[in-house]
């Protein structure tokens, strides 16, 4: 079958594509000392979408950037696939993040005076690598930008845009990929196109992922939400709903919901 000759090119070979081991995360010292990760455990299943969310403050873009590499943990272990991260220098985190990471950010980041399809090729072309012209094509049509290739971010809308920046993420057939908040900037119209295609890369492609919102509804397209506050993970649930994901936010936002919730 198509879609599982697909999943065994796109899935990390590990059952789990990343992994937080007791990681904690402080920034400043003394009295100005903040506590962003209280020892947090998380494991993410390859080939499945997951979301964080949590209230503001909650340590939620802090354990993403921390799982993605882009921030340095303070104490414990942070894994991609089987490769531990924690303690890698600049250089191979460099490296690690080119070959085995996606990222989708609210920001598109394209750069304006390319086309479509050379913003799409660009992490692969800085690398000095020519895509897979198969999956390139597997791609674009899941965005559905093959009518929009040849033109520039000013002569598309926002939720091209981002499905621009999604193609991008996905090409070099990353072991995950990492949203962040990748639908904030766009209307619902635009915005429930983003995460259909996100969901159908995880179901047809064989994606891994990690999104972080606040959207109740963004997070129905996951099949696991985690929540974290004060810096933990205090609960999660599989096969969200709008419903059950309001009530546990609501839940979180209760005098000392984060001790009686916690795992």
């Amino acid at each position: 079958m198509e879609g599982s000759t697909v999943v065994s090119e796109a899935v990390s070979p590990a059952a789990t594509a990343a992994r937080a081991v007791g990681v904690r995360k402080t920034y400043g010292g003394g009295e100005t000392e903040v506590a962003a990760l209280r020892g947090v455990d998380l494991e993410i299943a390859a080939g499945k979408f997951t979301a964080i969310m949590g209230p503001s403050g909650s340590g939620k873009s802090t354990l993403m950037h921390c799982l993605a590499g882009l921030d340095s943990v303070t104490d414990g272990d942070v894994f991609i696939g089987d490769t531990s991260i924690t303690g890698m220098n600049d250089k191979q985190l460099t490296a690690l993040r080119r070959d085995k990471i996606g990222f989708i950010f609210q920001q598109f980041n394209l750069l304006p005076t390319l086309s479509a399809k050379d913003n799409i090729e660009l992490p692969l072309a800085i690398a000095g690598r020519q895509p897979d012209p198969a999956w390139f094509d597997r791609v674009v049509d899941a965005v559905g930008l093959n009518e929009r290739l040849n033109h520039r971010p000013s002569q598309l809308s926002g939720g091209q845009q981002q499905r621009v920046a999604c193609a991008r993420a996905l090409l070099s057939k990353p072991e995950i990929v990492f949203a962040d908040e990748p639908t904030g900037n766009l209307d619902s119209r635009a915005g429930a196109e983003v995460l259909q295609f996100l969901r159908t890369s995880v179901d047809d492609l064989g994606q891994s992922i990690v999104m972080v919102t606040h959207d109740p509804v963004a997070a129905t397209y996951a099949h696991r939400v985690v929540f974290l506050a004060d810096g933990r993970i205090v609960s999660e649930l599989e096969k969200p709903t709008a419903d059950t994901v309001l009530d546990t936010l609501k839940d979180l936002d209760r005098p000392d919901s984060a001790t009686s919730a916690r795992l």
